[in-house]
């Protein structure tokens, strides 16, 4: 098999393949460190295995694969994405990433190509965080980025990190020997679905990812005063859920005019009945930007407002940051040959910002990174619907192909 477009076939029976392999019957639902993740985790290696690569399983649960140079001392050039999923969610998210890039190494075990570096395949086990809340797991083990106090992070069940990683077969206390040396490393590179609309709206089957957005999230706490929804008067309520109206349009307000994308997605109220005012109102603050100080100075001016609201409504609010993580901006190099390959499989190149997080976030610590998306229908992501196609993967194909053909070893100003 050569032909890029049964590869492109191929590529897709394989997401279908892993989507199969789901904890939860009737959705695609694979968790970290779970007997589904051991079992992706196979039949990745059994197709790396096909393709001639040396295939082993890390101390975090990455499975990885090399396709080895000649020369065994050569540094590495590292492809890879994640194979875990959220609850319900896509047979494509991170899948395609770990997927396609063995079809190219198979391309290259037919034609007996060798390259002056080892390229490595990485399935991440953890990034969307399902299991244990804390995202990147997977990679942030390659940066030696862990936290001993992770050991102790609970999923659902009351099952510790630690307990779940010595289920699989793993030792928390050993996950520094799955740190990466930075100087072996020449670049990360990422395939992944565009989780928005912009490919599809021009009419382009992949696009170069230029940054990845940092995020802030924060939860946010609106206290009243609950009382009887049918004697309290109008002008002298302390209510809640009033405010944190106003507080989450201010939101939408203040993130359109500093050209922010700013989300509340989560609200909670109490106590919750139909004949009672709210007395507390909590909801979440999901703000992103690839411009961290433009970032943060949309996040001041938004709890300024908060602060105004409350202290005209007669409340009281609070707020808790939840997560943070800056910017990423993507390797100019990385961009430029990214680009060129995808001139050289003539399509029109686009450059755009990833607003979702990525692998390739933690990674950017210890190597450049760069990041190509490929066209998913509507932007539908983190659900059943997510959709791709073969022509599309195929592009895919050729532009990784290009690159990897042409890609030179980076110098140290990389």
């Amino acid at each position: 098999m050569n032909n890029i477009d049964e590869f492109a076939q191929q590529i897709m029976l394989r997401c279908q393949e892993l989507g199969n392999i789901s904890q939860s019957p009737g959705i695609v639902d694979r968790r970290y460190l779970s007997s589904q993740h051991k079992l992706a985790n196979a039949a990745v290696a059994g197709w790396m295995q096909q393709a001639n690569m040396r295939t082993w399983q890390d101390g975090a649960g990455n499975i990885w694969g090399r396709y080895e140079s000649p020369n065994p001392n050569a540094q590495r050039l590292l492809i890879g994405s994640h194979l875990d999923t959220v609850i319900n969610g896509g047979k494509y998210d991170g899948m395609l990433g770990v997927v396609c890039p063995i079809a190219l190494i198979d391309i290259f075990y037919q034609e007996q190509r060798t390259f002056p570096f080892h390229i490595d395949i990485v399935g991440f086990g953890d990034e969307e965080g399902t299991r244990f809340g804390s995202t990147l797991l997977g990679s942030r083990a390659l940066t030696g980025k862990w936290d001993n106090s992770w050991a102790d992070l609970l999923d659902t069940n009351g099952v510790s990190l630690r307990q779940a990683m010595l289920d699989f077969g793993l030792n928390f206390d050993e996950i520094h020997l799955s740190k990466v040396p930075a100087s072996s490393l020449l670049a990360y590179i990422e395939l992944h679905i565009e989780q928005g609309p912009v490919l599809e709206q021009q009419d382009l089957p992949v696009g170069i990812v230029t940054a990845i957005a940092g995020a802030k999230r924060l939860t946010i706490n609106v206290c009243g005063m609950a009382g009887h929804s049918g004697t309290v008067p109008m002008n002298i309520r302390k209510d809640a859920l009033t405010g944190a109206s106003e507080m989450i349009l201010a939101v939408e307000q203040i993130a359109t005019e500093m050209g922010v994308v700013a989300t509340v997605g989560k609200i909670e109220n109490k106590p919750n009945a139909v004949n009672v005012i709210s007395g507390n109102a909590d909801f979440s603050l999901d703000i992103r930007s690839d411009d961290d100080d433009l970032r943060d100075l949309t996040l001041d001016k938004i709890l300024t407002r908060f602060s105004d609201i409350a202290n005209t409504r007669n409340l009281k609010v609070s707020s808790a940051i939840t997560h943070s993580a800056p910017a990423v901006i993507c390797n100019s190099k990385l961009i430029d040959a990214l680009t060129k390959a995808t001139q050289l499989a003539n399509i029109r190149p686009l450059k755009l910002l990833s607003g979702a997080g990525h692998d390739a976030m933690a990674m950017a610590d210890i190597c450049p990174v760069g990041m190509l998306f490929t066209r998913c229908e509507k932007g539908i992501s983190h659900h059943p619907g997510e959709s791709i196609t073969a022509p599309d993967v195929a592009a895919s194909l050729q532009v990784l192909l290009h690159f990897i053909n042409d890609f030179r070893l980076l110098g140290p100003d990389t």
